[in-house]
């Protein structure tokens, strides 16, 4: 039973901004005359960040009268039927919060289906919402979640939901979700608007226009408009949570949730906001995007003030960021109160195997190394949009490169510019504190497997540009190049420091799943690649995007079929149908796409793989939509991608539509000093060109 007193609990629930209910004995039959009214929660239930005795609840209930707060009553029972409630309080909602209301709800038994719905002062209710507490730290059950990222309403369907949900459902008891882990980009900030969108589509999809800012501001050329204040980050999540795949998910199973850039802004860095033409101050939007997030997302996450009924946001002002410390953090004080205006990296514990490890990579982050204008002149005319290994290791490594020798230039193709980087300290993404903070979670961490979410995959996007045939051109670099360094495949120097610090503390179990690539990555996590020693230290995931656009889809109608790089990234052999060829140009290197381009023989293709281009990677498919479900014991952590068609409409099929492929990684536990083993099944479907 839960050991936390009622004093404990009620500092806990202050911490979270949230209202208190405690389970009790004896259980009862509900009294609150509930009547389901789903239309007045237009935004749903849900759930989030459970423990072994308590779990976070939510919903938001909007009045149209002249009154600014009311209260709601919860009822949390142990069956559907609410035949046996065991917990019962009044939570007050209001206008400052957005009508948005947050239980902590504790006491509860651990490992323990529960259910709860909300119920307003003349018995309109809530539709009912299903959620799960955590198995106690010595469980010895084998424990299972999922993972997702990258939901765009504007732009697709979220199929994925239905499909999860339709399986769960069908599931042993055993063998069904705990949580679902949600690696960012919940909501997409920027929008367009129906005379911004040639003929109504981008690509194949029809582009739906659900969210319209009361404020907004149209950026990078009037191409897009963004929230410009509280109110427009506000109206993303209303509609974001009217889709009815992911309210139905929320209303399943307890989220845990982390952001990635577009719950703030697209390019968005610390406070800053960046559209192209340099860093531009948005203390008051980084405050705001935090509010909305806190007020959608039942999270257990630390709020200034610990008011119960709001958000108690700090007051800044727009300052321009100039100077900065040796860990990248600007000190302007606006720029320190916006960032820690709420902070959510967190760790949670799940049963005896899963120590799951939280991260923010952009709250705290260095500005983007390789944003800098000083870099253009390098590729001007330059085609192929490669970046040098080396020269991403440079802008990279700043001051720090080479041990302290970084070059007095950049160069590329016969061309140079001064480092601008020379004087700077190696880029991050996590900052001083929170490194910090991780490497000691991951060092005291007791779990079977250490499991590090966060935003952005850490595999290396590596290709081979020393094989191209010279009627692609002539590559100028030293050897291979990188086709994007703006994640932790090009955060070199901070991204060793954390793997050698698994490696030299003994750390076994250590995974990594991550999301932002709207692709499936599966491999090994190693700070560097052949010729250098490659070393893993642990096992990496990326999971596809939910429903946002990939590089195949972009590439399929960007570029031109008489476009001679075209077949390093789609190709039709033999005039048939279009075929991600760039998950073989990242994972066997550029003869193994131009072969299978030429010939349409995997076989071929996989004969001329370059064996050291990526011995990181197992599984790559730059086109797959869906997500991902991770299996653990004491011996065995089995990874699943499930792969969708590409979500362009939603489906009507009570399981989300067909499947593309199902594969699963099977890593068995290794000992401290040997190295992680992946094993890889494909158990339906047709995974193609991605192994």
């Amino acid at each position: 039973m839960p050991t936390m007193d009622r004093r404990q609990f009620l500092k806990l629930s202050a911490t979270l901004g949230a209202a208190l209910a405690l389970g009790c004995t004896p259980v009862r039959p509900s009294s609150s005359g509930w009547r389901e009214r789903r239309d007045l929660y237009p935004q749903g239930v849900a759930s989030g960040d459970p423990d072994e005795n308590s779990v976070l609840l939510w919903t938001r209930r909007p009045y149209g009268d002249a009154r600014t707060s009311a209260t709601l009553r919860v009822e949390v029972a142990e069956d559907p039927a609410f035949g046996r409630v065991i917990a019962t309080t009044a939570a007050r909602v209001s206008a400052a919060s957005d009508w948005t209301c947050r239980v902590l709800v504790g006491q509860l038994s651990s490992a323990r289906e529960y259910w709860y719905r909300f119920v307003d002062e003349e018995g309109n209710g809530s539709r009912i919402g299903r959620t799960m507490t955590a198995p106690g730290p010595d469980d010895p059950r084998p424990a299972r979640f999922a993972f997702v990222s990258c939901q765009d309403v504007c732009e697709g369907a979220l199929n994925a939901y239905r499909r999860m949900i339709f399986e769960d459902e069908r599931a042993a008891p055993g063998d069904r979700l705990g949580f679902v882990l949600h690696l960012g980009d919940f909501v997409y900030e920027v929008v367009q608007y129906p005379d911004q969108v040639k003929n109504g589509h981008r690509y194949d999809r029809l582009i739906k226009f659900p969210i319209h800012f009361a404020k907004g501001k149209v950026v990078a050329h009037d191409r897009f408009w963004v929230p410009d204040s509280l109110e427009d980050y506000r109206a993303l999540y209303h509609a974001y949570l009217q889709d009815p795949d992911l309210q139905d998910a929320r209303a399943r199973w307890p989220f845990v949730a982390v952001w990635d850039n577009h719950e703030y802004s697209w390019q968005g860095w610390q406070s800053l906001q960046e559209f192209g033409d340099g860093p531009i101050p948005a203390q008051t939007l980084k405050v705001a995007a935090n509010q909305a997030w806190f007020e959608y997302q039942p999270a257990r996450v630390a709020v200034p003030g610990a008011r119960l009924d709001s958000f108690d946001a700090p007051h800044v002002v727009d300052t321009p960021v100039t100077a900065f410390d040796d860990d990248g953090l600007g000190r302007e004080p606006n720029n320190l109160a916006a960032i820690n205006s709420l902070i959510v990296y967190r760790a949670l514990r799940w049963g005896r195997h899963i120590d799951l490890i939280l991260t923010d990579q952009h709250s705290f982050r260095s500005r983007d190394p390789g944003s800098h204008k000083e870099l253009n002149a390098l590729f001007d005319g330059d085609a192929l949009g490669w970046v040098p290994e080396e020269l991403a290791m440079q802008i990279d490594g700043g001051r720090d490169y080479a041990d302290g020798h970084p070059p007095a230039q950049l160069s590329f193709r016969d061309k140079r510019v001064a480092n601008y980087r020379a004087g700077e300290p190696a880029q991050t993404l996590l900052g001083a504190t929170q490194k910090a903070w991780l490497l000691e979670r991951l060092r005291g961490a007791q779990a079977t497997w250490k499991i590090w979410g966060n935003s952005l995959g850490t595999p290396d996007w590596r290709v081979d540009p020393q094989h191209l045939p010279p009627a692609l051109g002539r590559w100028s670099g030293a050897g291979y190049a990188v086709m994007a360094t703006s994640d932790w495949g090009g955060a070199y120097h901070e991204r060793a420091e954390i793997f050698d610090a698994v490696r030299d503390a003994g750390i076994t179990g250590f995974a990594i799943v991550s999301g932002d690539r709207h692709s499936f990555w599966a491999g090994y996590a190693a700070k560097a690649l052949p010729p250098a020693a490659f070393e893993p230290v642990g096992v990496t995931f990326v999971g596809g995007s939910i429903s946002s656009p990939g590089l195949v889809e972009a590439s399929e109608h960007n570029l031109k079929n008489d476009d001679p790089l075209r077949p390093l990234y789609v190709a039709n052999p033999g005039g048939g149908p279009t075929l991600p060829t760039v998950n073989l140009l990242l994972h066997h290197g550029v003869r193994s796409a131009l072969e299978f381009a030429r010939s349409g023989d995997l076989e071929k293709a996989h004969a001329v793989s370059n064996p050291d281009l990526a011995p990181h990677l197992s599984f790559v498919d730059m086109g797959g939509h869906g997500y991902a479900t991770v299996r653990v014991d004491a011996a065995t952590m089995v990874t699943e991608f499930v792969c969708i068609p590409r979500p362009i409409e939603r489906s009507t099929r009570p399981d989300g539509g067909p499947l593309r492929y199902r594969v699963r990684h099977e890593v068995p536990l290794w000992q401290a000093g040997q190295r992680p083993r992946m094993r890889q099944t494909v158990v339906e479907g047709d995974p193609g060109l991605a192994v």
